[in-house]
């Protein structure tokens, strides 16, 4: 006889196993990723950022003033703002401790003035290294034309290059450097995120079943709808009230919710490398394979055909001989392909006939043109 406080325990009981075997059905069997790693939030971004400048200091390895016209050009406007008048004499001009130079940086997201960035150089002259070189200051302008960052500073070359009459070595690439923290914020870019009543959720992969799981997921944690897929590649979110004027702690919560990102049944393919990557989903129907080829090989091995010593006539001949082989596959044999076969199971089959990466590639595309590969072929 079971008596109220047993059936209440055992209600409970019932609900608790309900709720498990739930959380196991919703529970996807796969890894999940953090929205973080898989999506980015409206307005956090990067900014690039590009400038021209100088390089001095060289030892002799700079700019050749003669062929690259636009160095002497600038040297000469540098010394002018400088207060140093070179215009009579600037076909006198001769040095090779000098470069022009292309300098790039990432300004990232919420940058304040006076930070600092890592700074890229590249040569774009005749210059053959940038070693022991210094940067001289050099505005990075933003997509606006407008100045976000200046640039200065000694630069780090990770390659060298050194050489004779008879033999030169090079390590690396010696025409392009890196400035650490070489570029100080000028200017910030004003986005106030807390005034947002809405922003959107951007896919890194679109896809209308991640994007769909992503809202779930976000709706589940805040527990009202306030997020919903627009498209496959944008979920937008409404700002909940007690979230306002603290959109940092609102995003803090979502980017650290888990989902498992879906995808197509993919195949890439680089031919150049005979490089080949299938996603998971890839299945193909009942298919039967043969792969064969025709190698003809042709060996030469001439012999020498001379008279016997002593003799009164003959010449010594260089006689042909010639061997011909020819293997039309007779050994490999045909394999046979269940339909929905698994990623592993297509990989072992063909790796079971023998077939090597370049192989694999026409095989795949022939299974693909019949109809019986179930997935989207990418040729790189």
């Amino acid at each position: 006889m079971i008596t109220g406080l047993g059936k209440i325990a055992q209600k409970a009981a019932v609900t608790l196993t309900l709720g498990m075997l739930a959380l196991t059905q919703l529970g996807p069997a796969h890894a999940q990723s953090r929205i973080k790693d898989i999506a980015d939030f409206e307005g956090v971004r990067d900014n690039m950022l590009v400038g021209y400048g100088l390089v001095v200091g060289l030892n002799g390895t700079g700019d050749d003033l003669g062929d690259a016209e636009f160095t002497r050009q600038s040297m000469v406007a540098m010394l002018e703002r400088l207060g140093i008048n070179v215009r009579d004499q600037i076909e006198d001009l001769e040095s090779d401790n000098i470069a022009a130079v292309m300098a790039t940086a990432t300004l990232p997201p919420f940058s304040r003035q006076g930070s600092r960035i890592d700074v890229n150089i590249s040569a774009i002259g005749t210059a053959e290294s940038l070693q022991g070189g210094t940067l001289l200051v050099t505005p990075m302008v933003g997509a606006d034309g407008e100045v976000y960052a200046v640039a200065q500073g000694n630069l780090a070359v990770g390659g060298f290059s050194a050489g004779g009459n008879a033999e030169t070595i090079v390590k690396g690439v010696p025409t392009s450097a890196r400035i650490a923290n070489g570029g100080i914020v000028e200017r910030e870019i004003d986005f106030n995120l807390n005034s947002m009543q809405d922003m959107s959720v951007v896919l890194r992969n679109p896809d209308f079943t991640t994007a769909r799981r992503i809202s779930e997921a976000i709706n589940a944690y805040l527990g009202e709808v306030a997020a919903r897929p627009s498209d496959p590649g944008t979920v937008r979110l409404s700002i909940p009230e007690r979230y306002n004027q603290n959109i940092v702690a609102l995003l803090t919560d979502v980017e650290q919710l888990r989902v498992e990102p879906d995808q197509i049944a993919r195949v890439v393919i680089d031919e150049n490398t005979g490089t080949i990557v299938m996603g998971e989903n890839v299945r193909i129907n009942r298919v039967a394979i043969a792969q064969g080829n025709l190698t003809i090989r042709v060996t030469e091995t001439p012999q020498v055909s001379q008279p016997s010593p002593f003799a009164q006539a003959g010449t010594t001949e260089v006689v042909d001989r010639t061997n011909i082989e020819v293997d039309e596959g007779e050994d490999n044999q045909l394999g046979i392909m269940d339909g929905g076969v698994s990623l592993q199971e297509l990989v072992n089959g063909l790796n079971s006939l023998g077939v090597g990466p370049r192989d694999m590639i026409t095989i795949l595309q022939a299974i693909k043109t019949s109809g019986a590969l179930q997935a989207e072929i990418e040729v790189m």
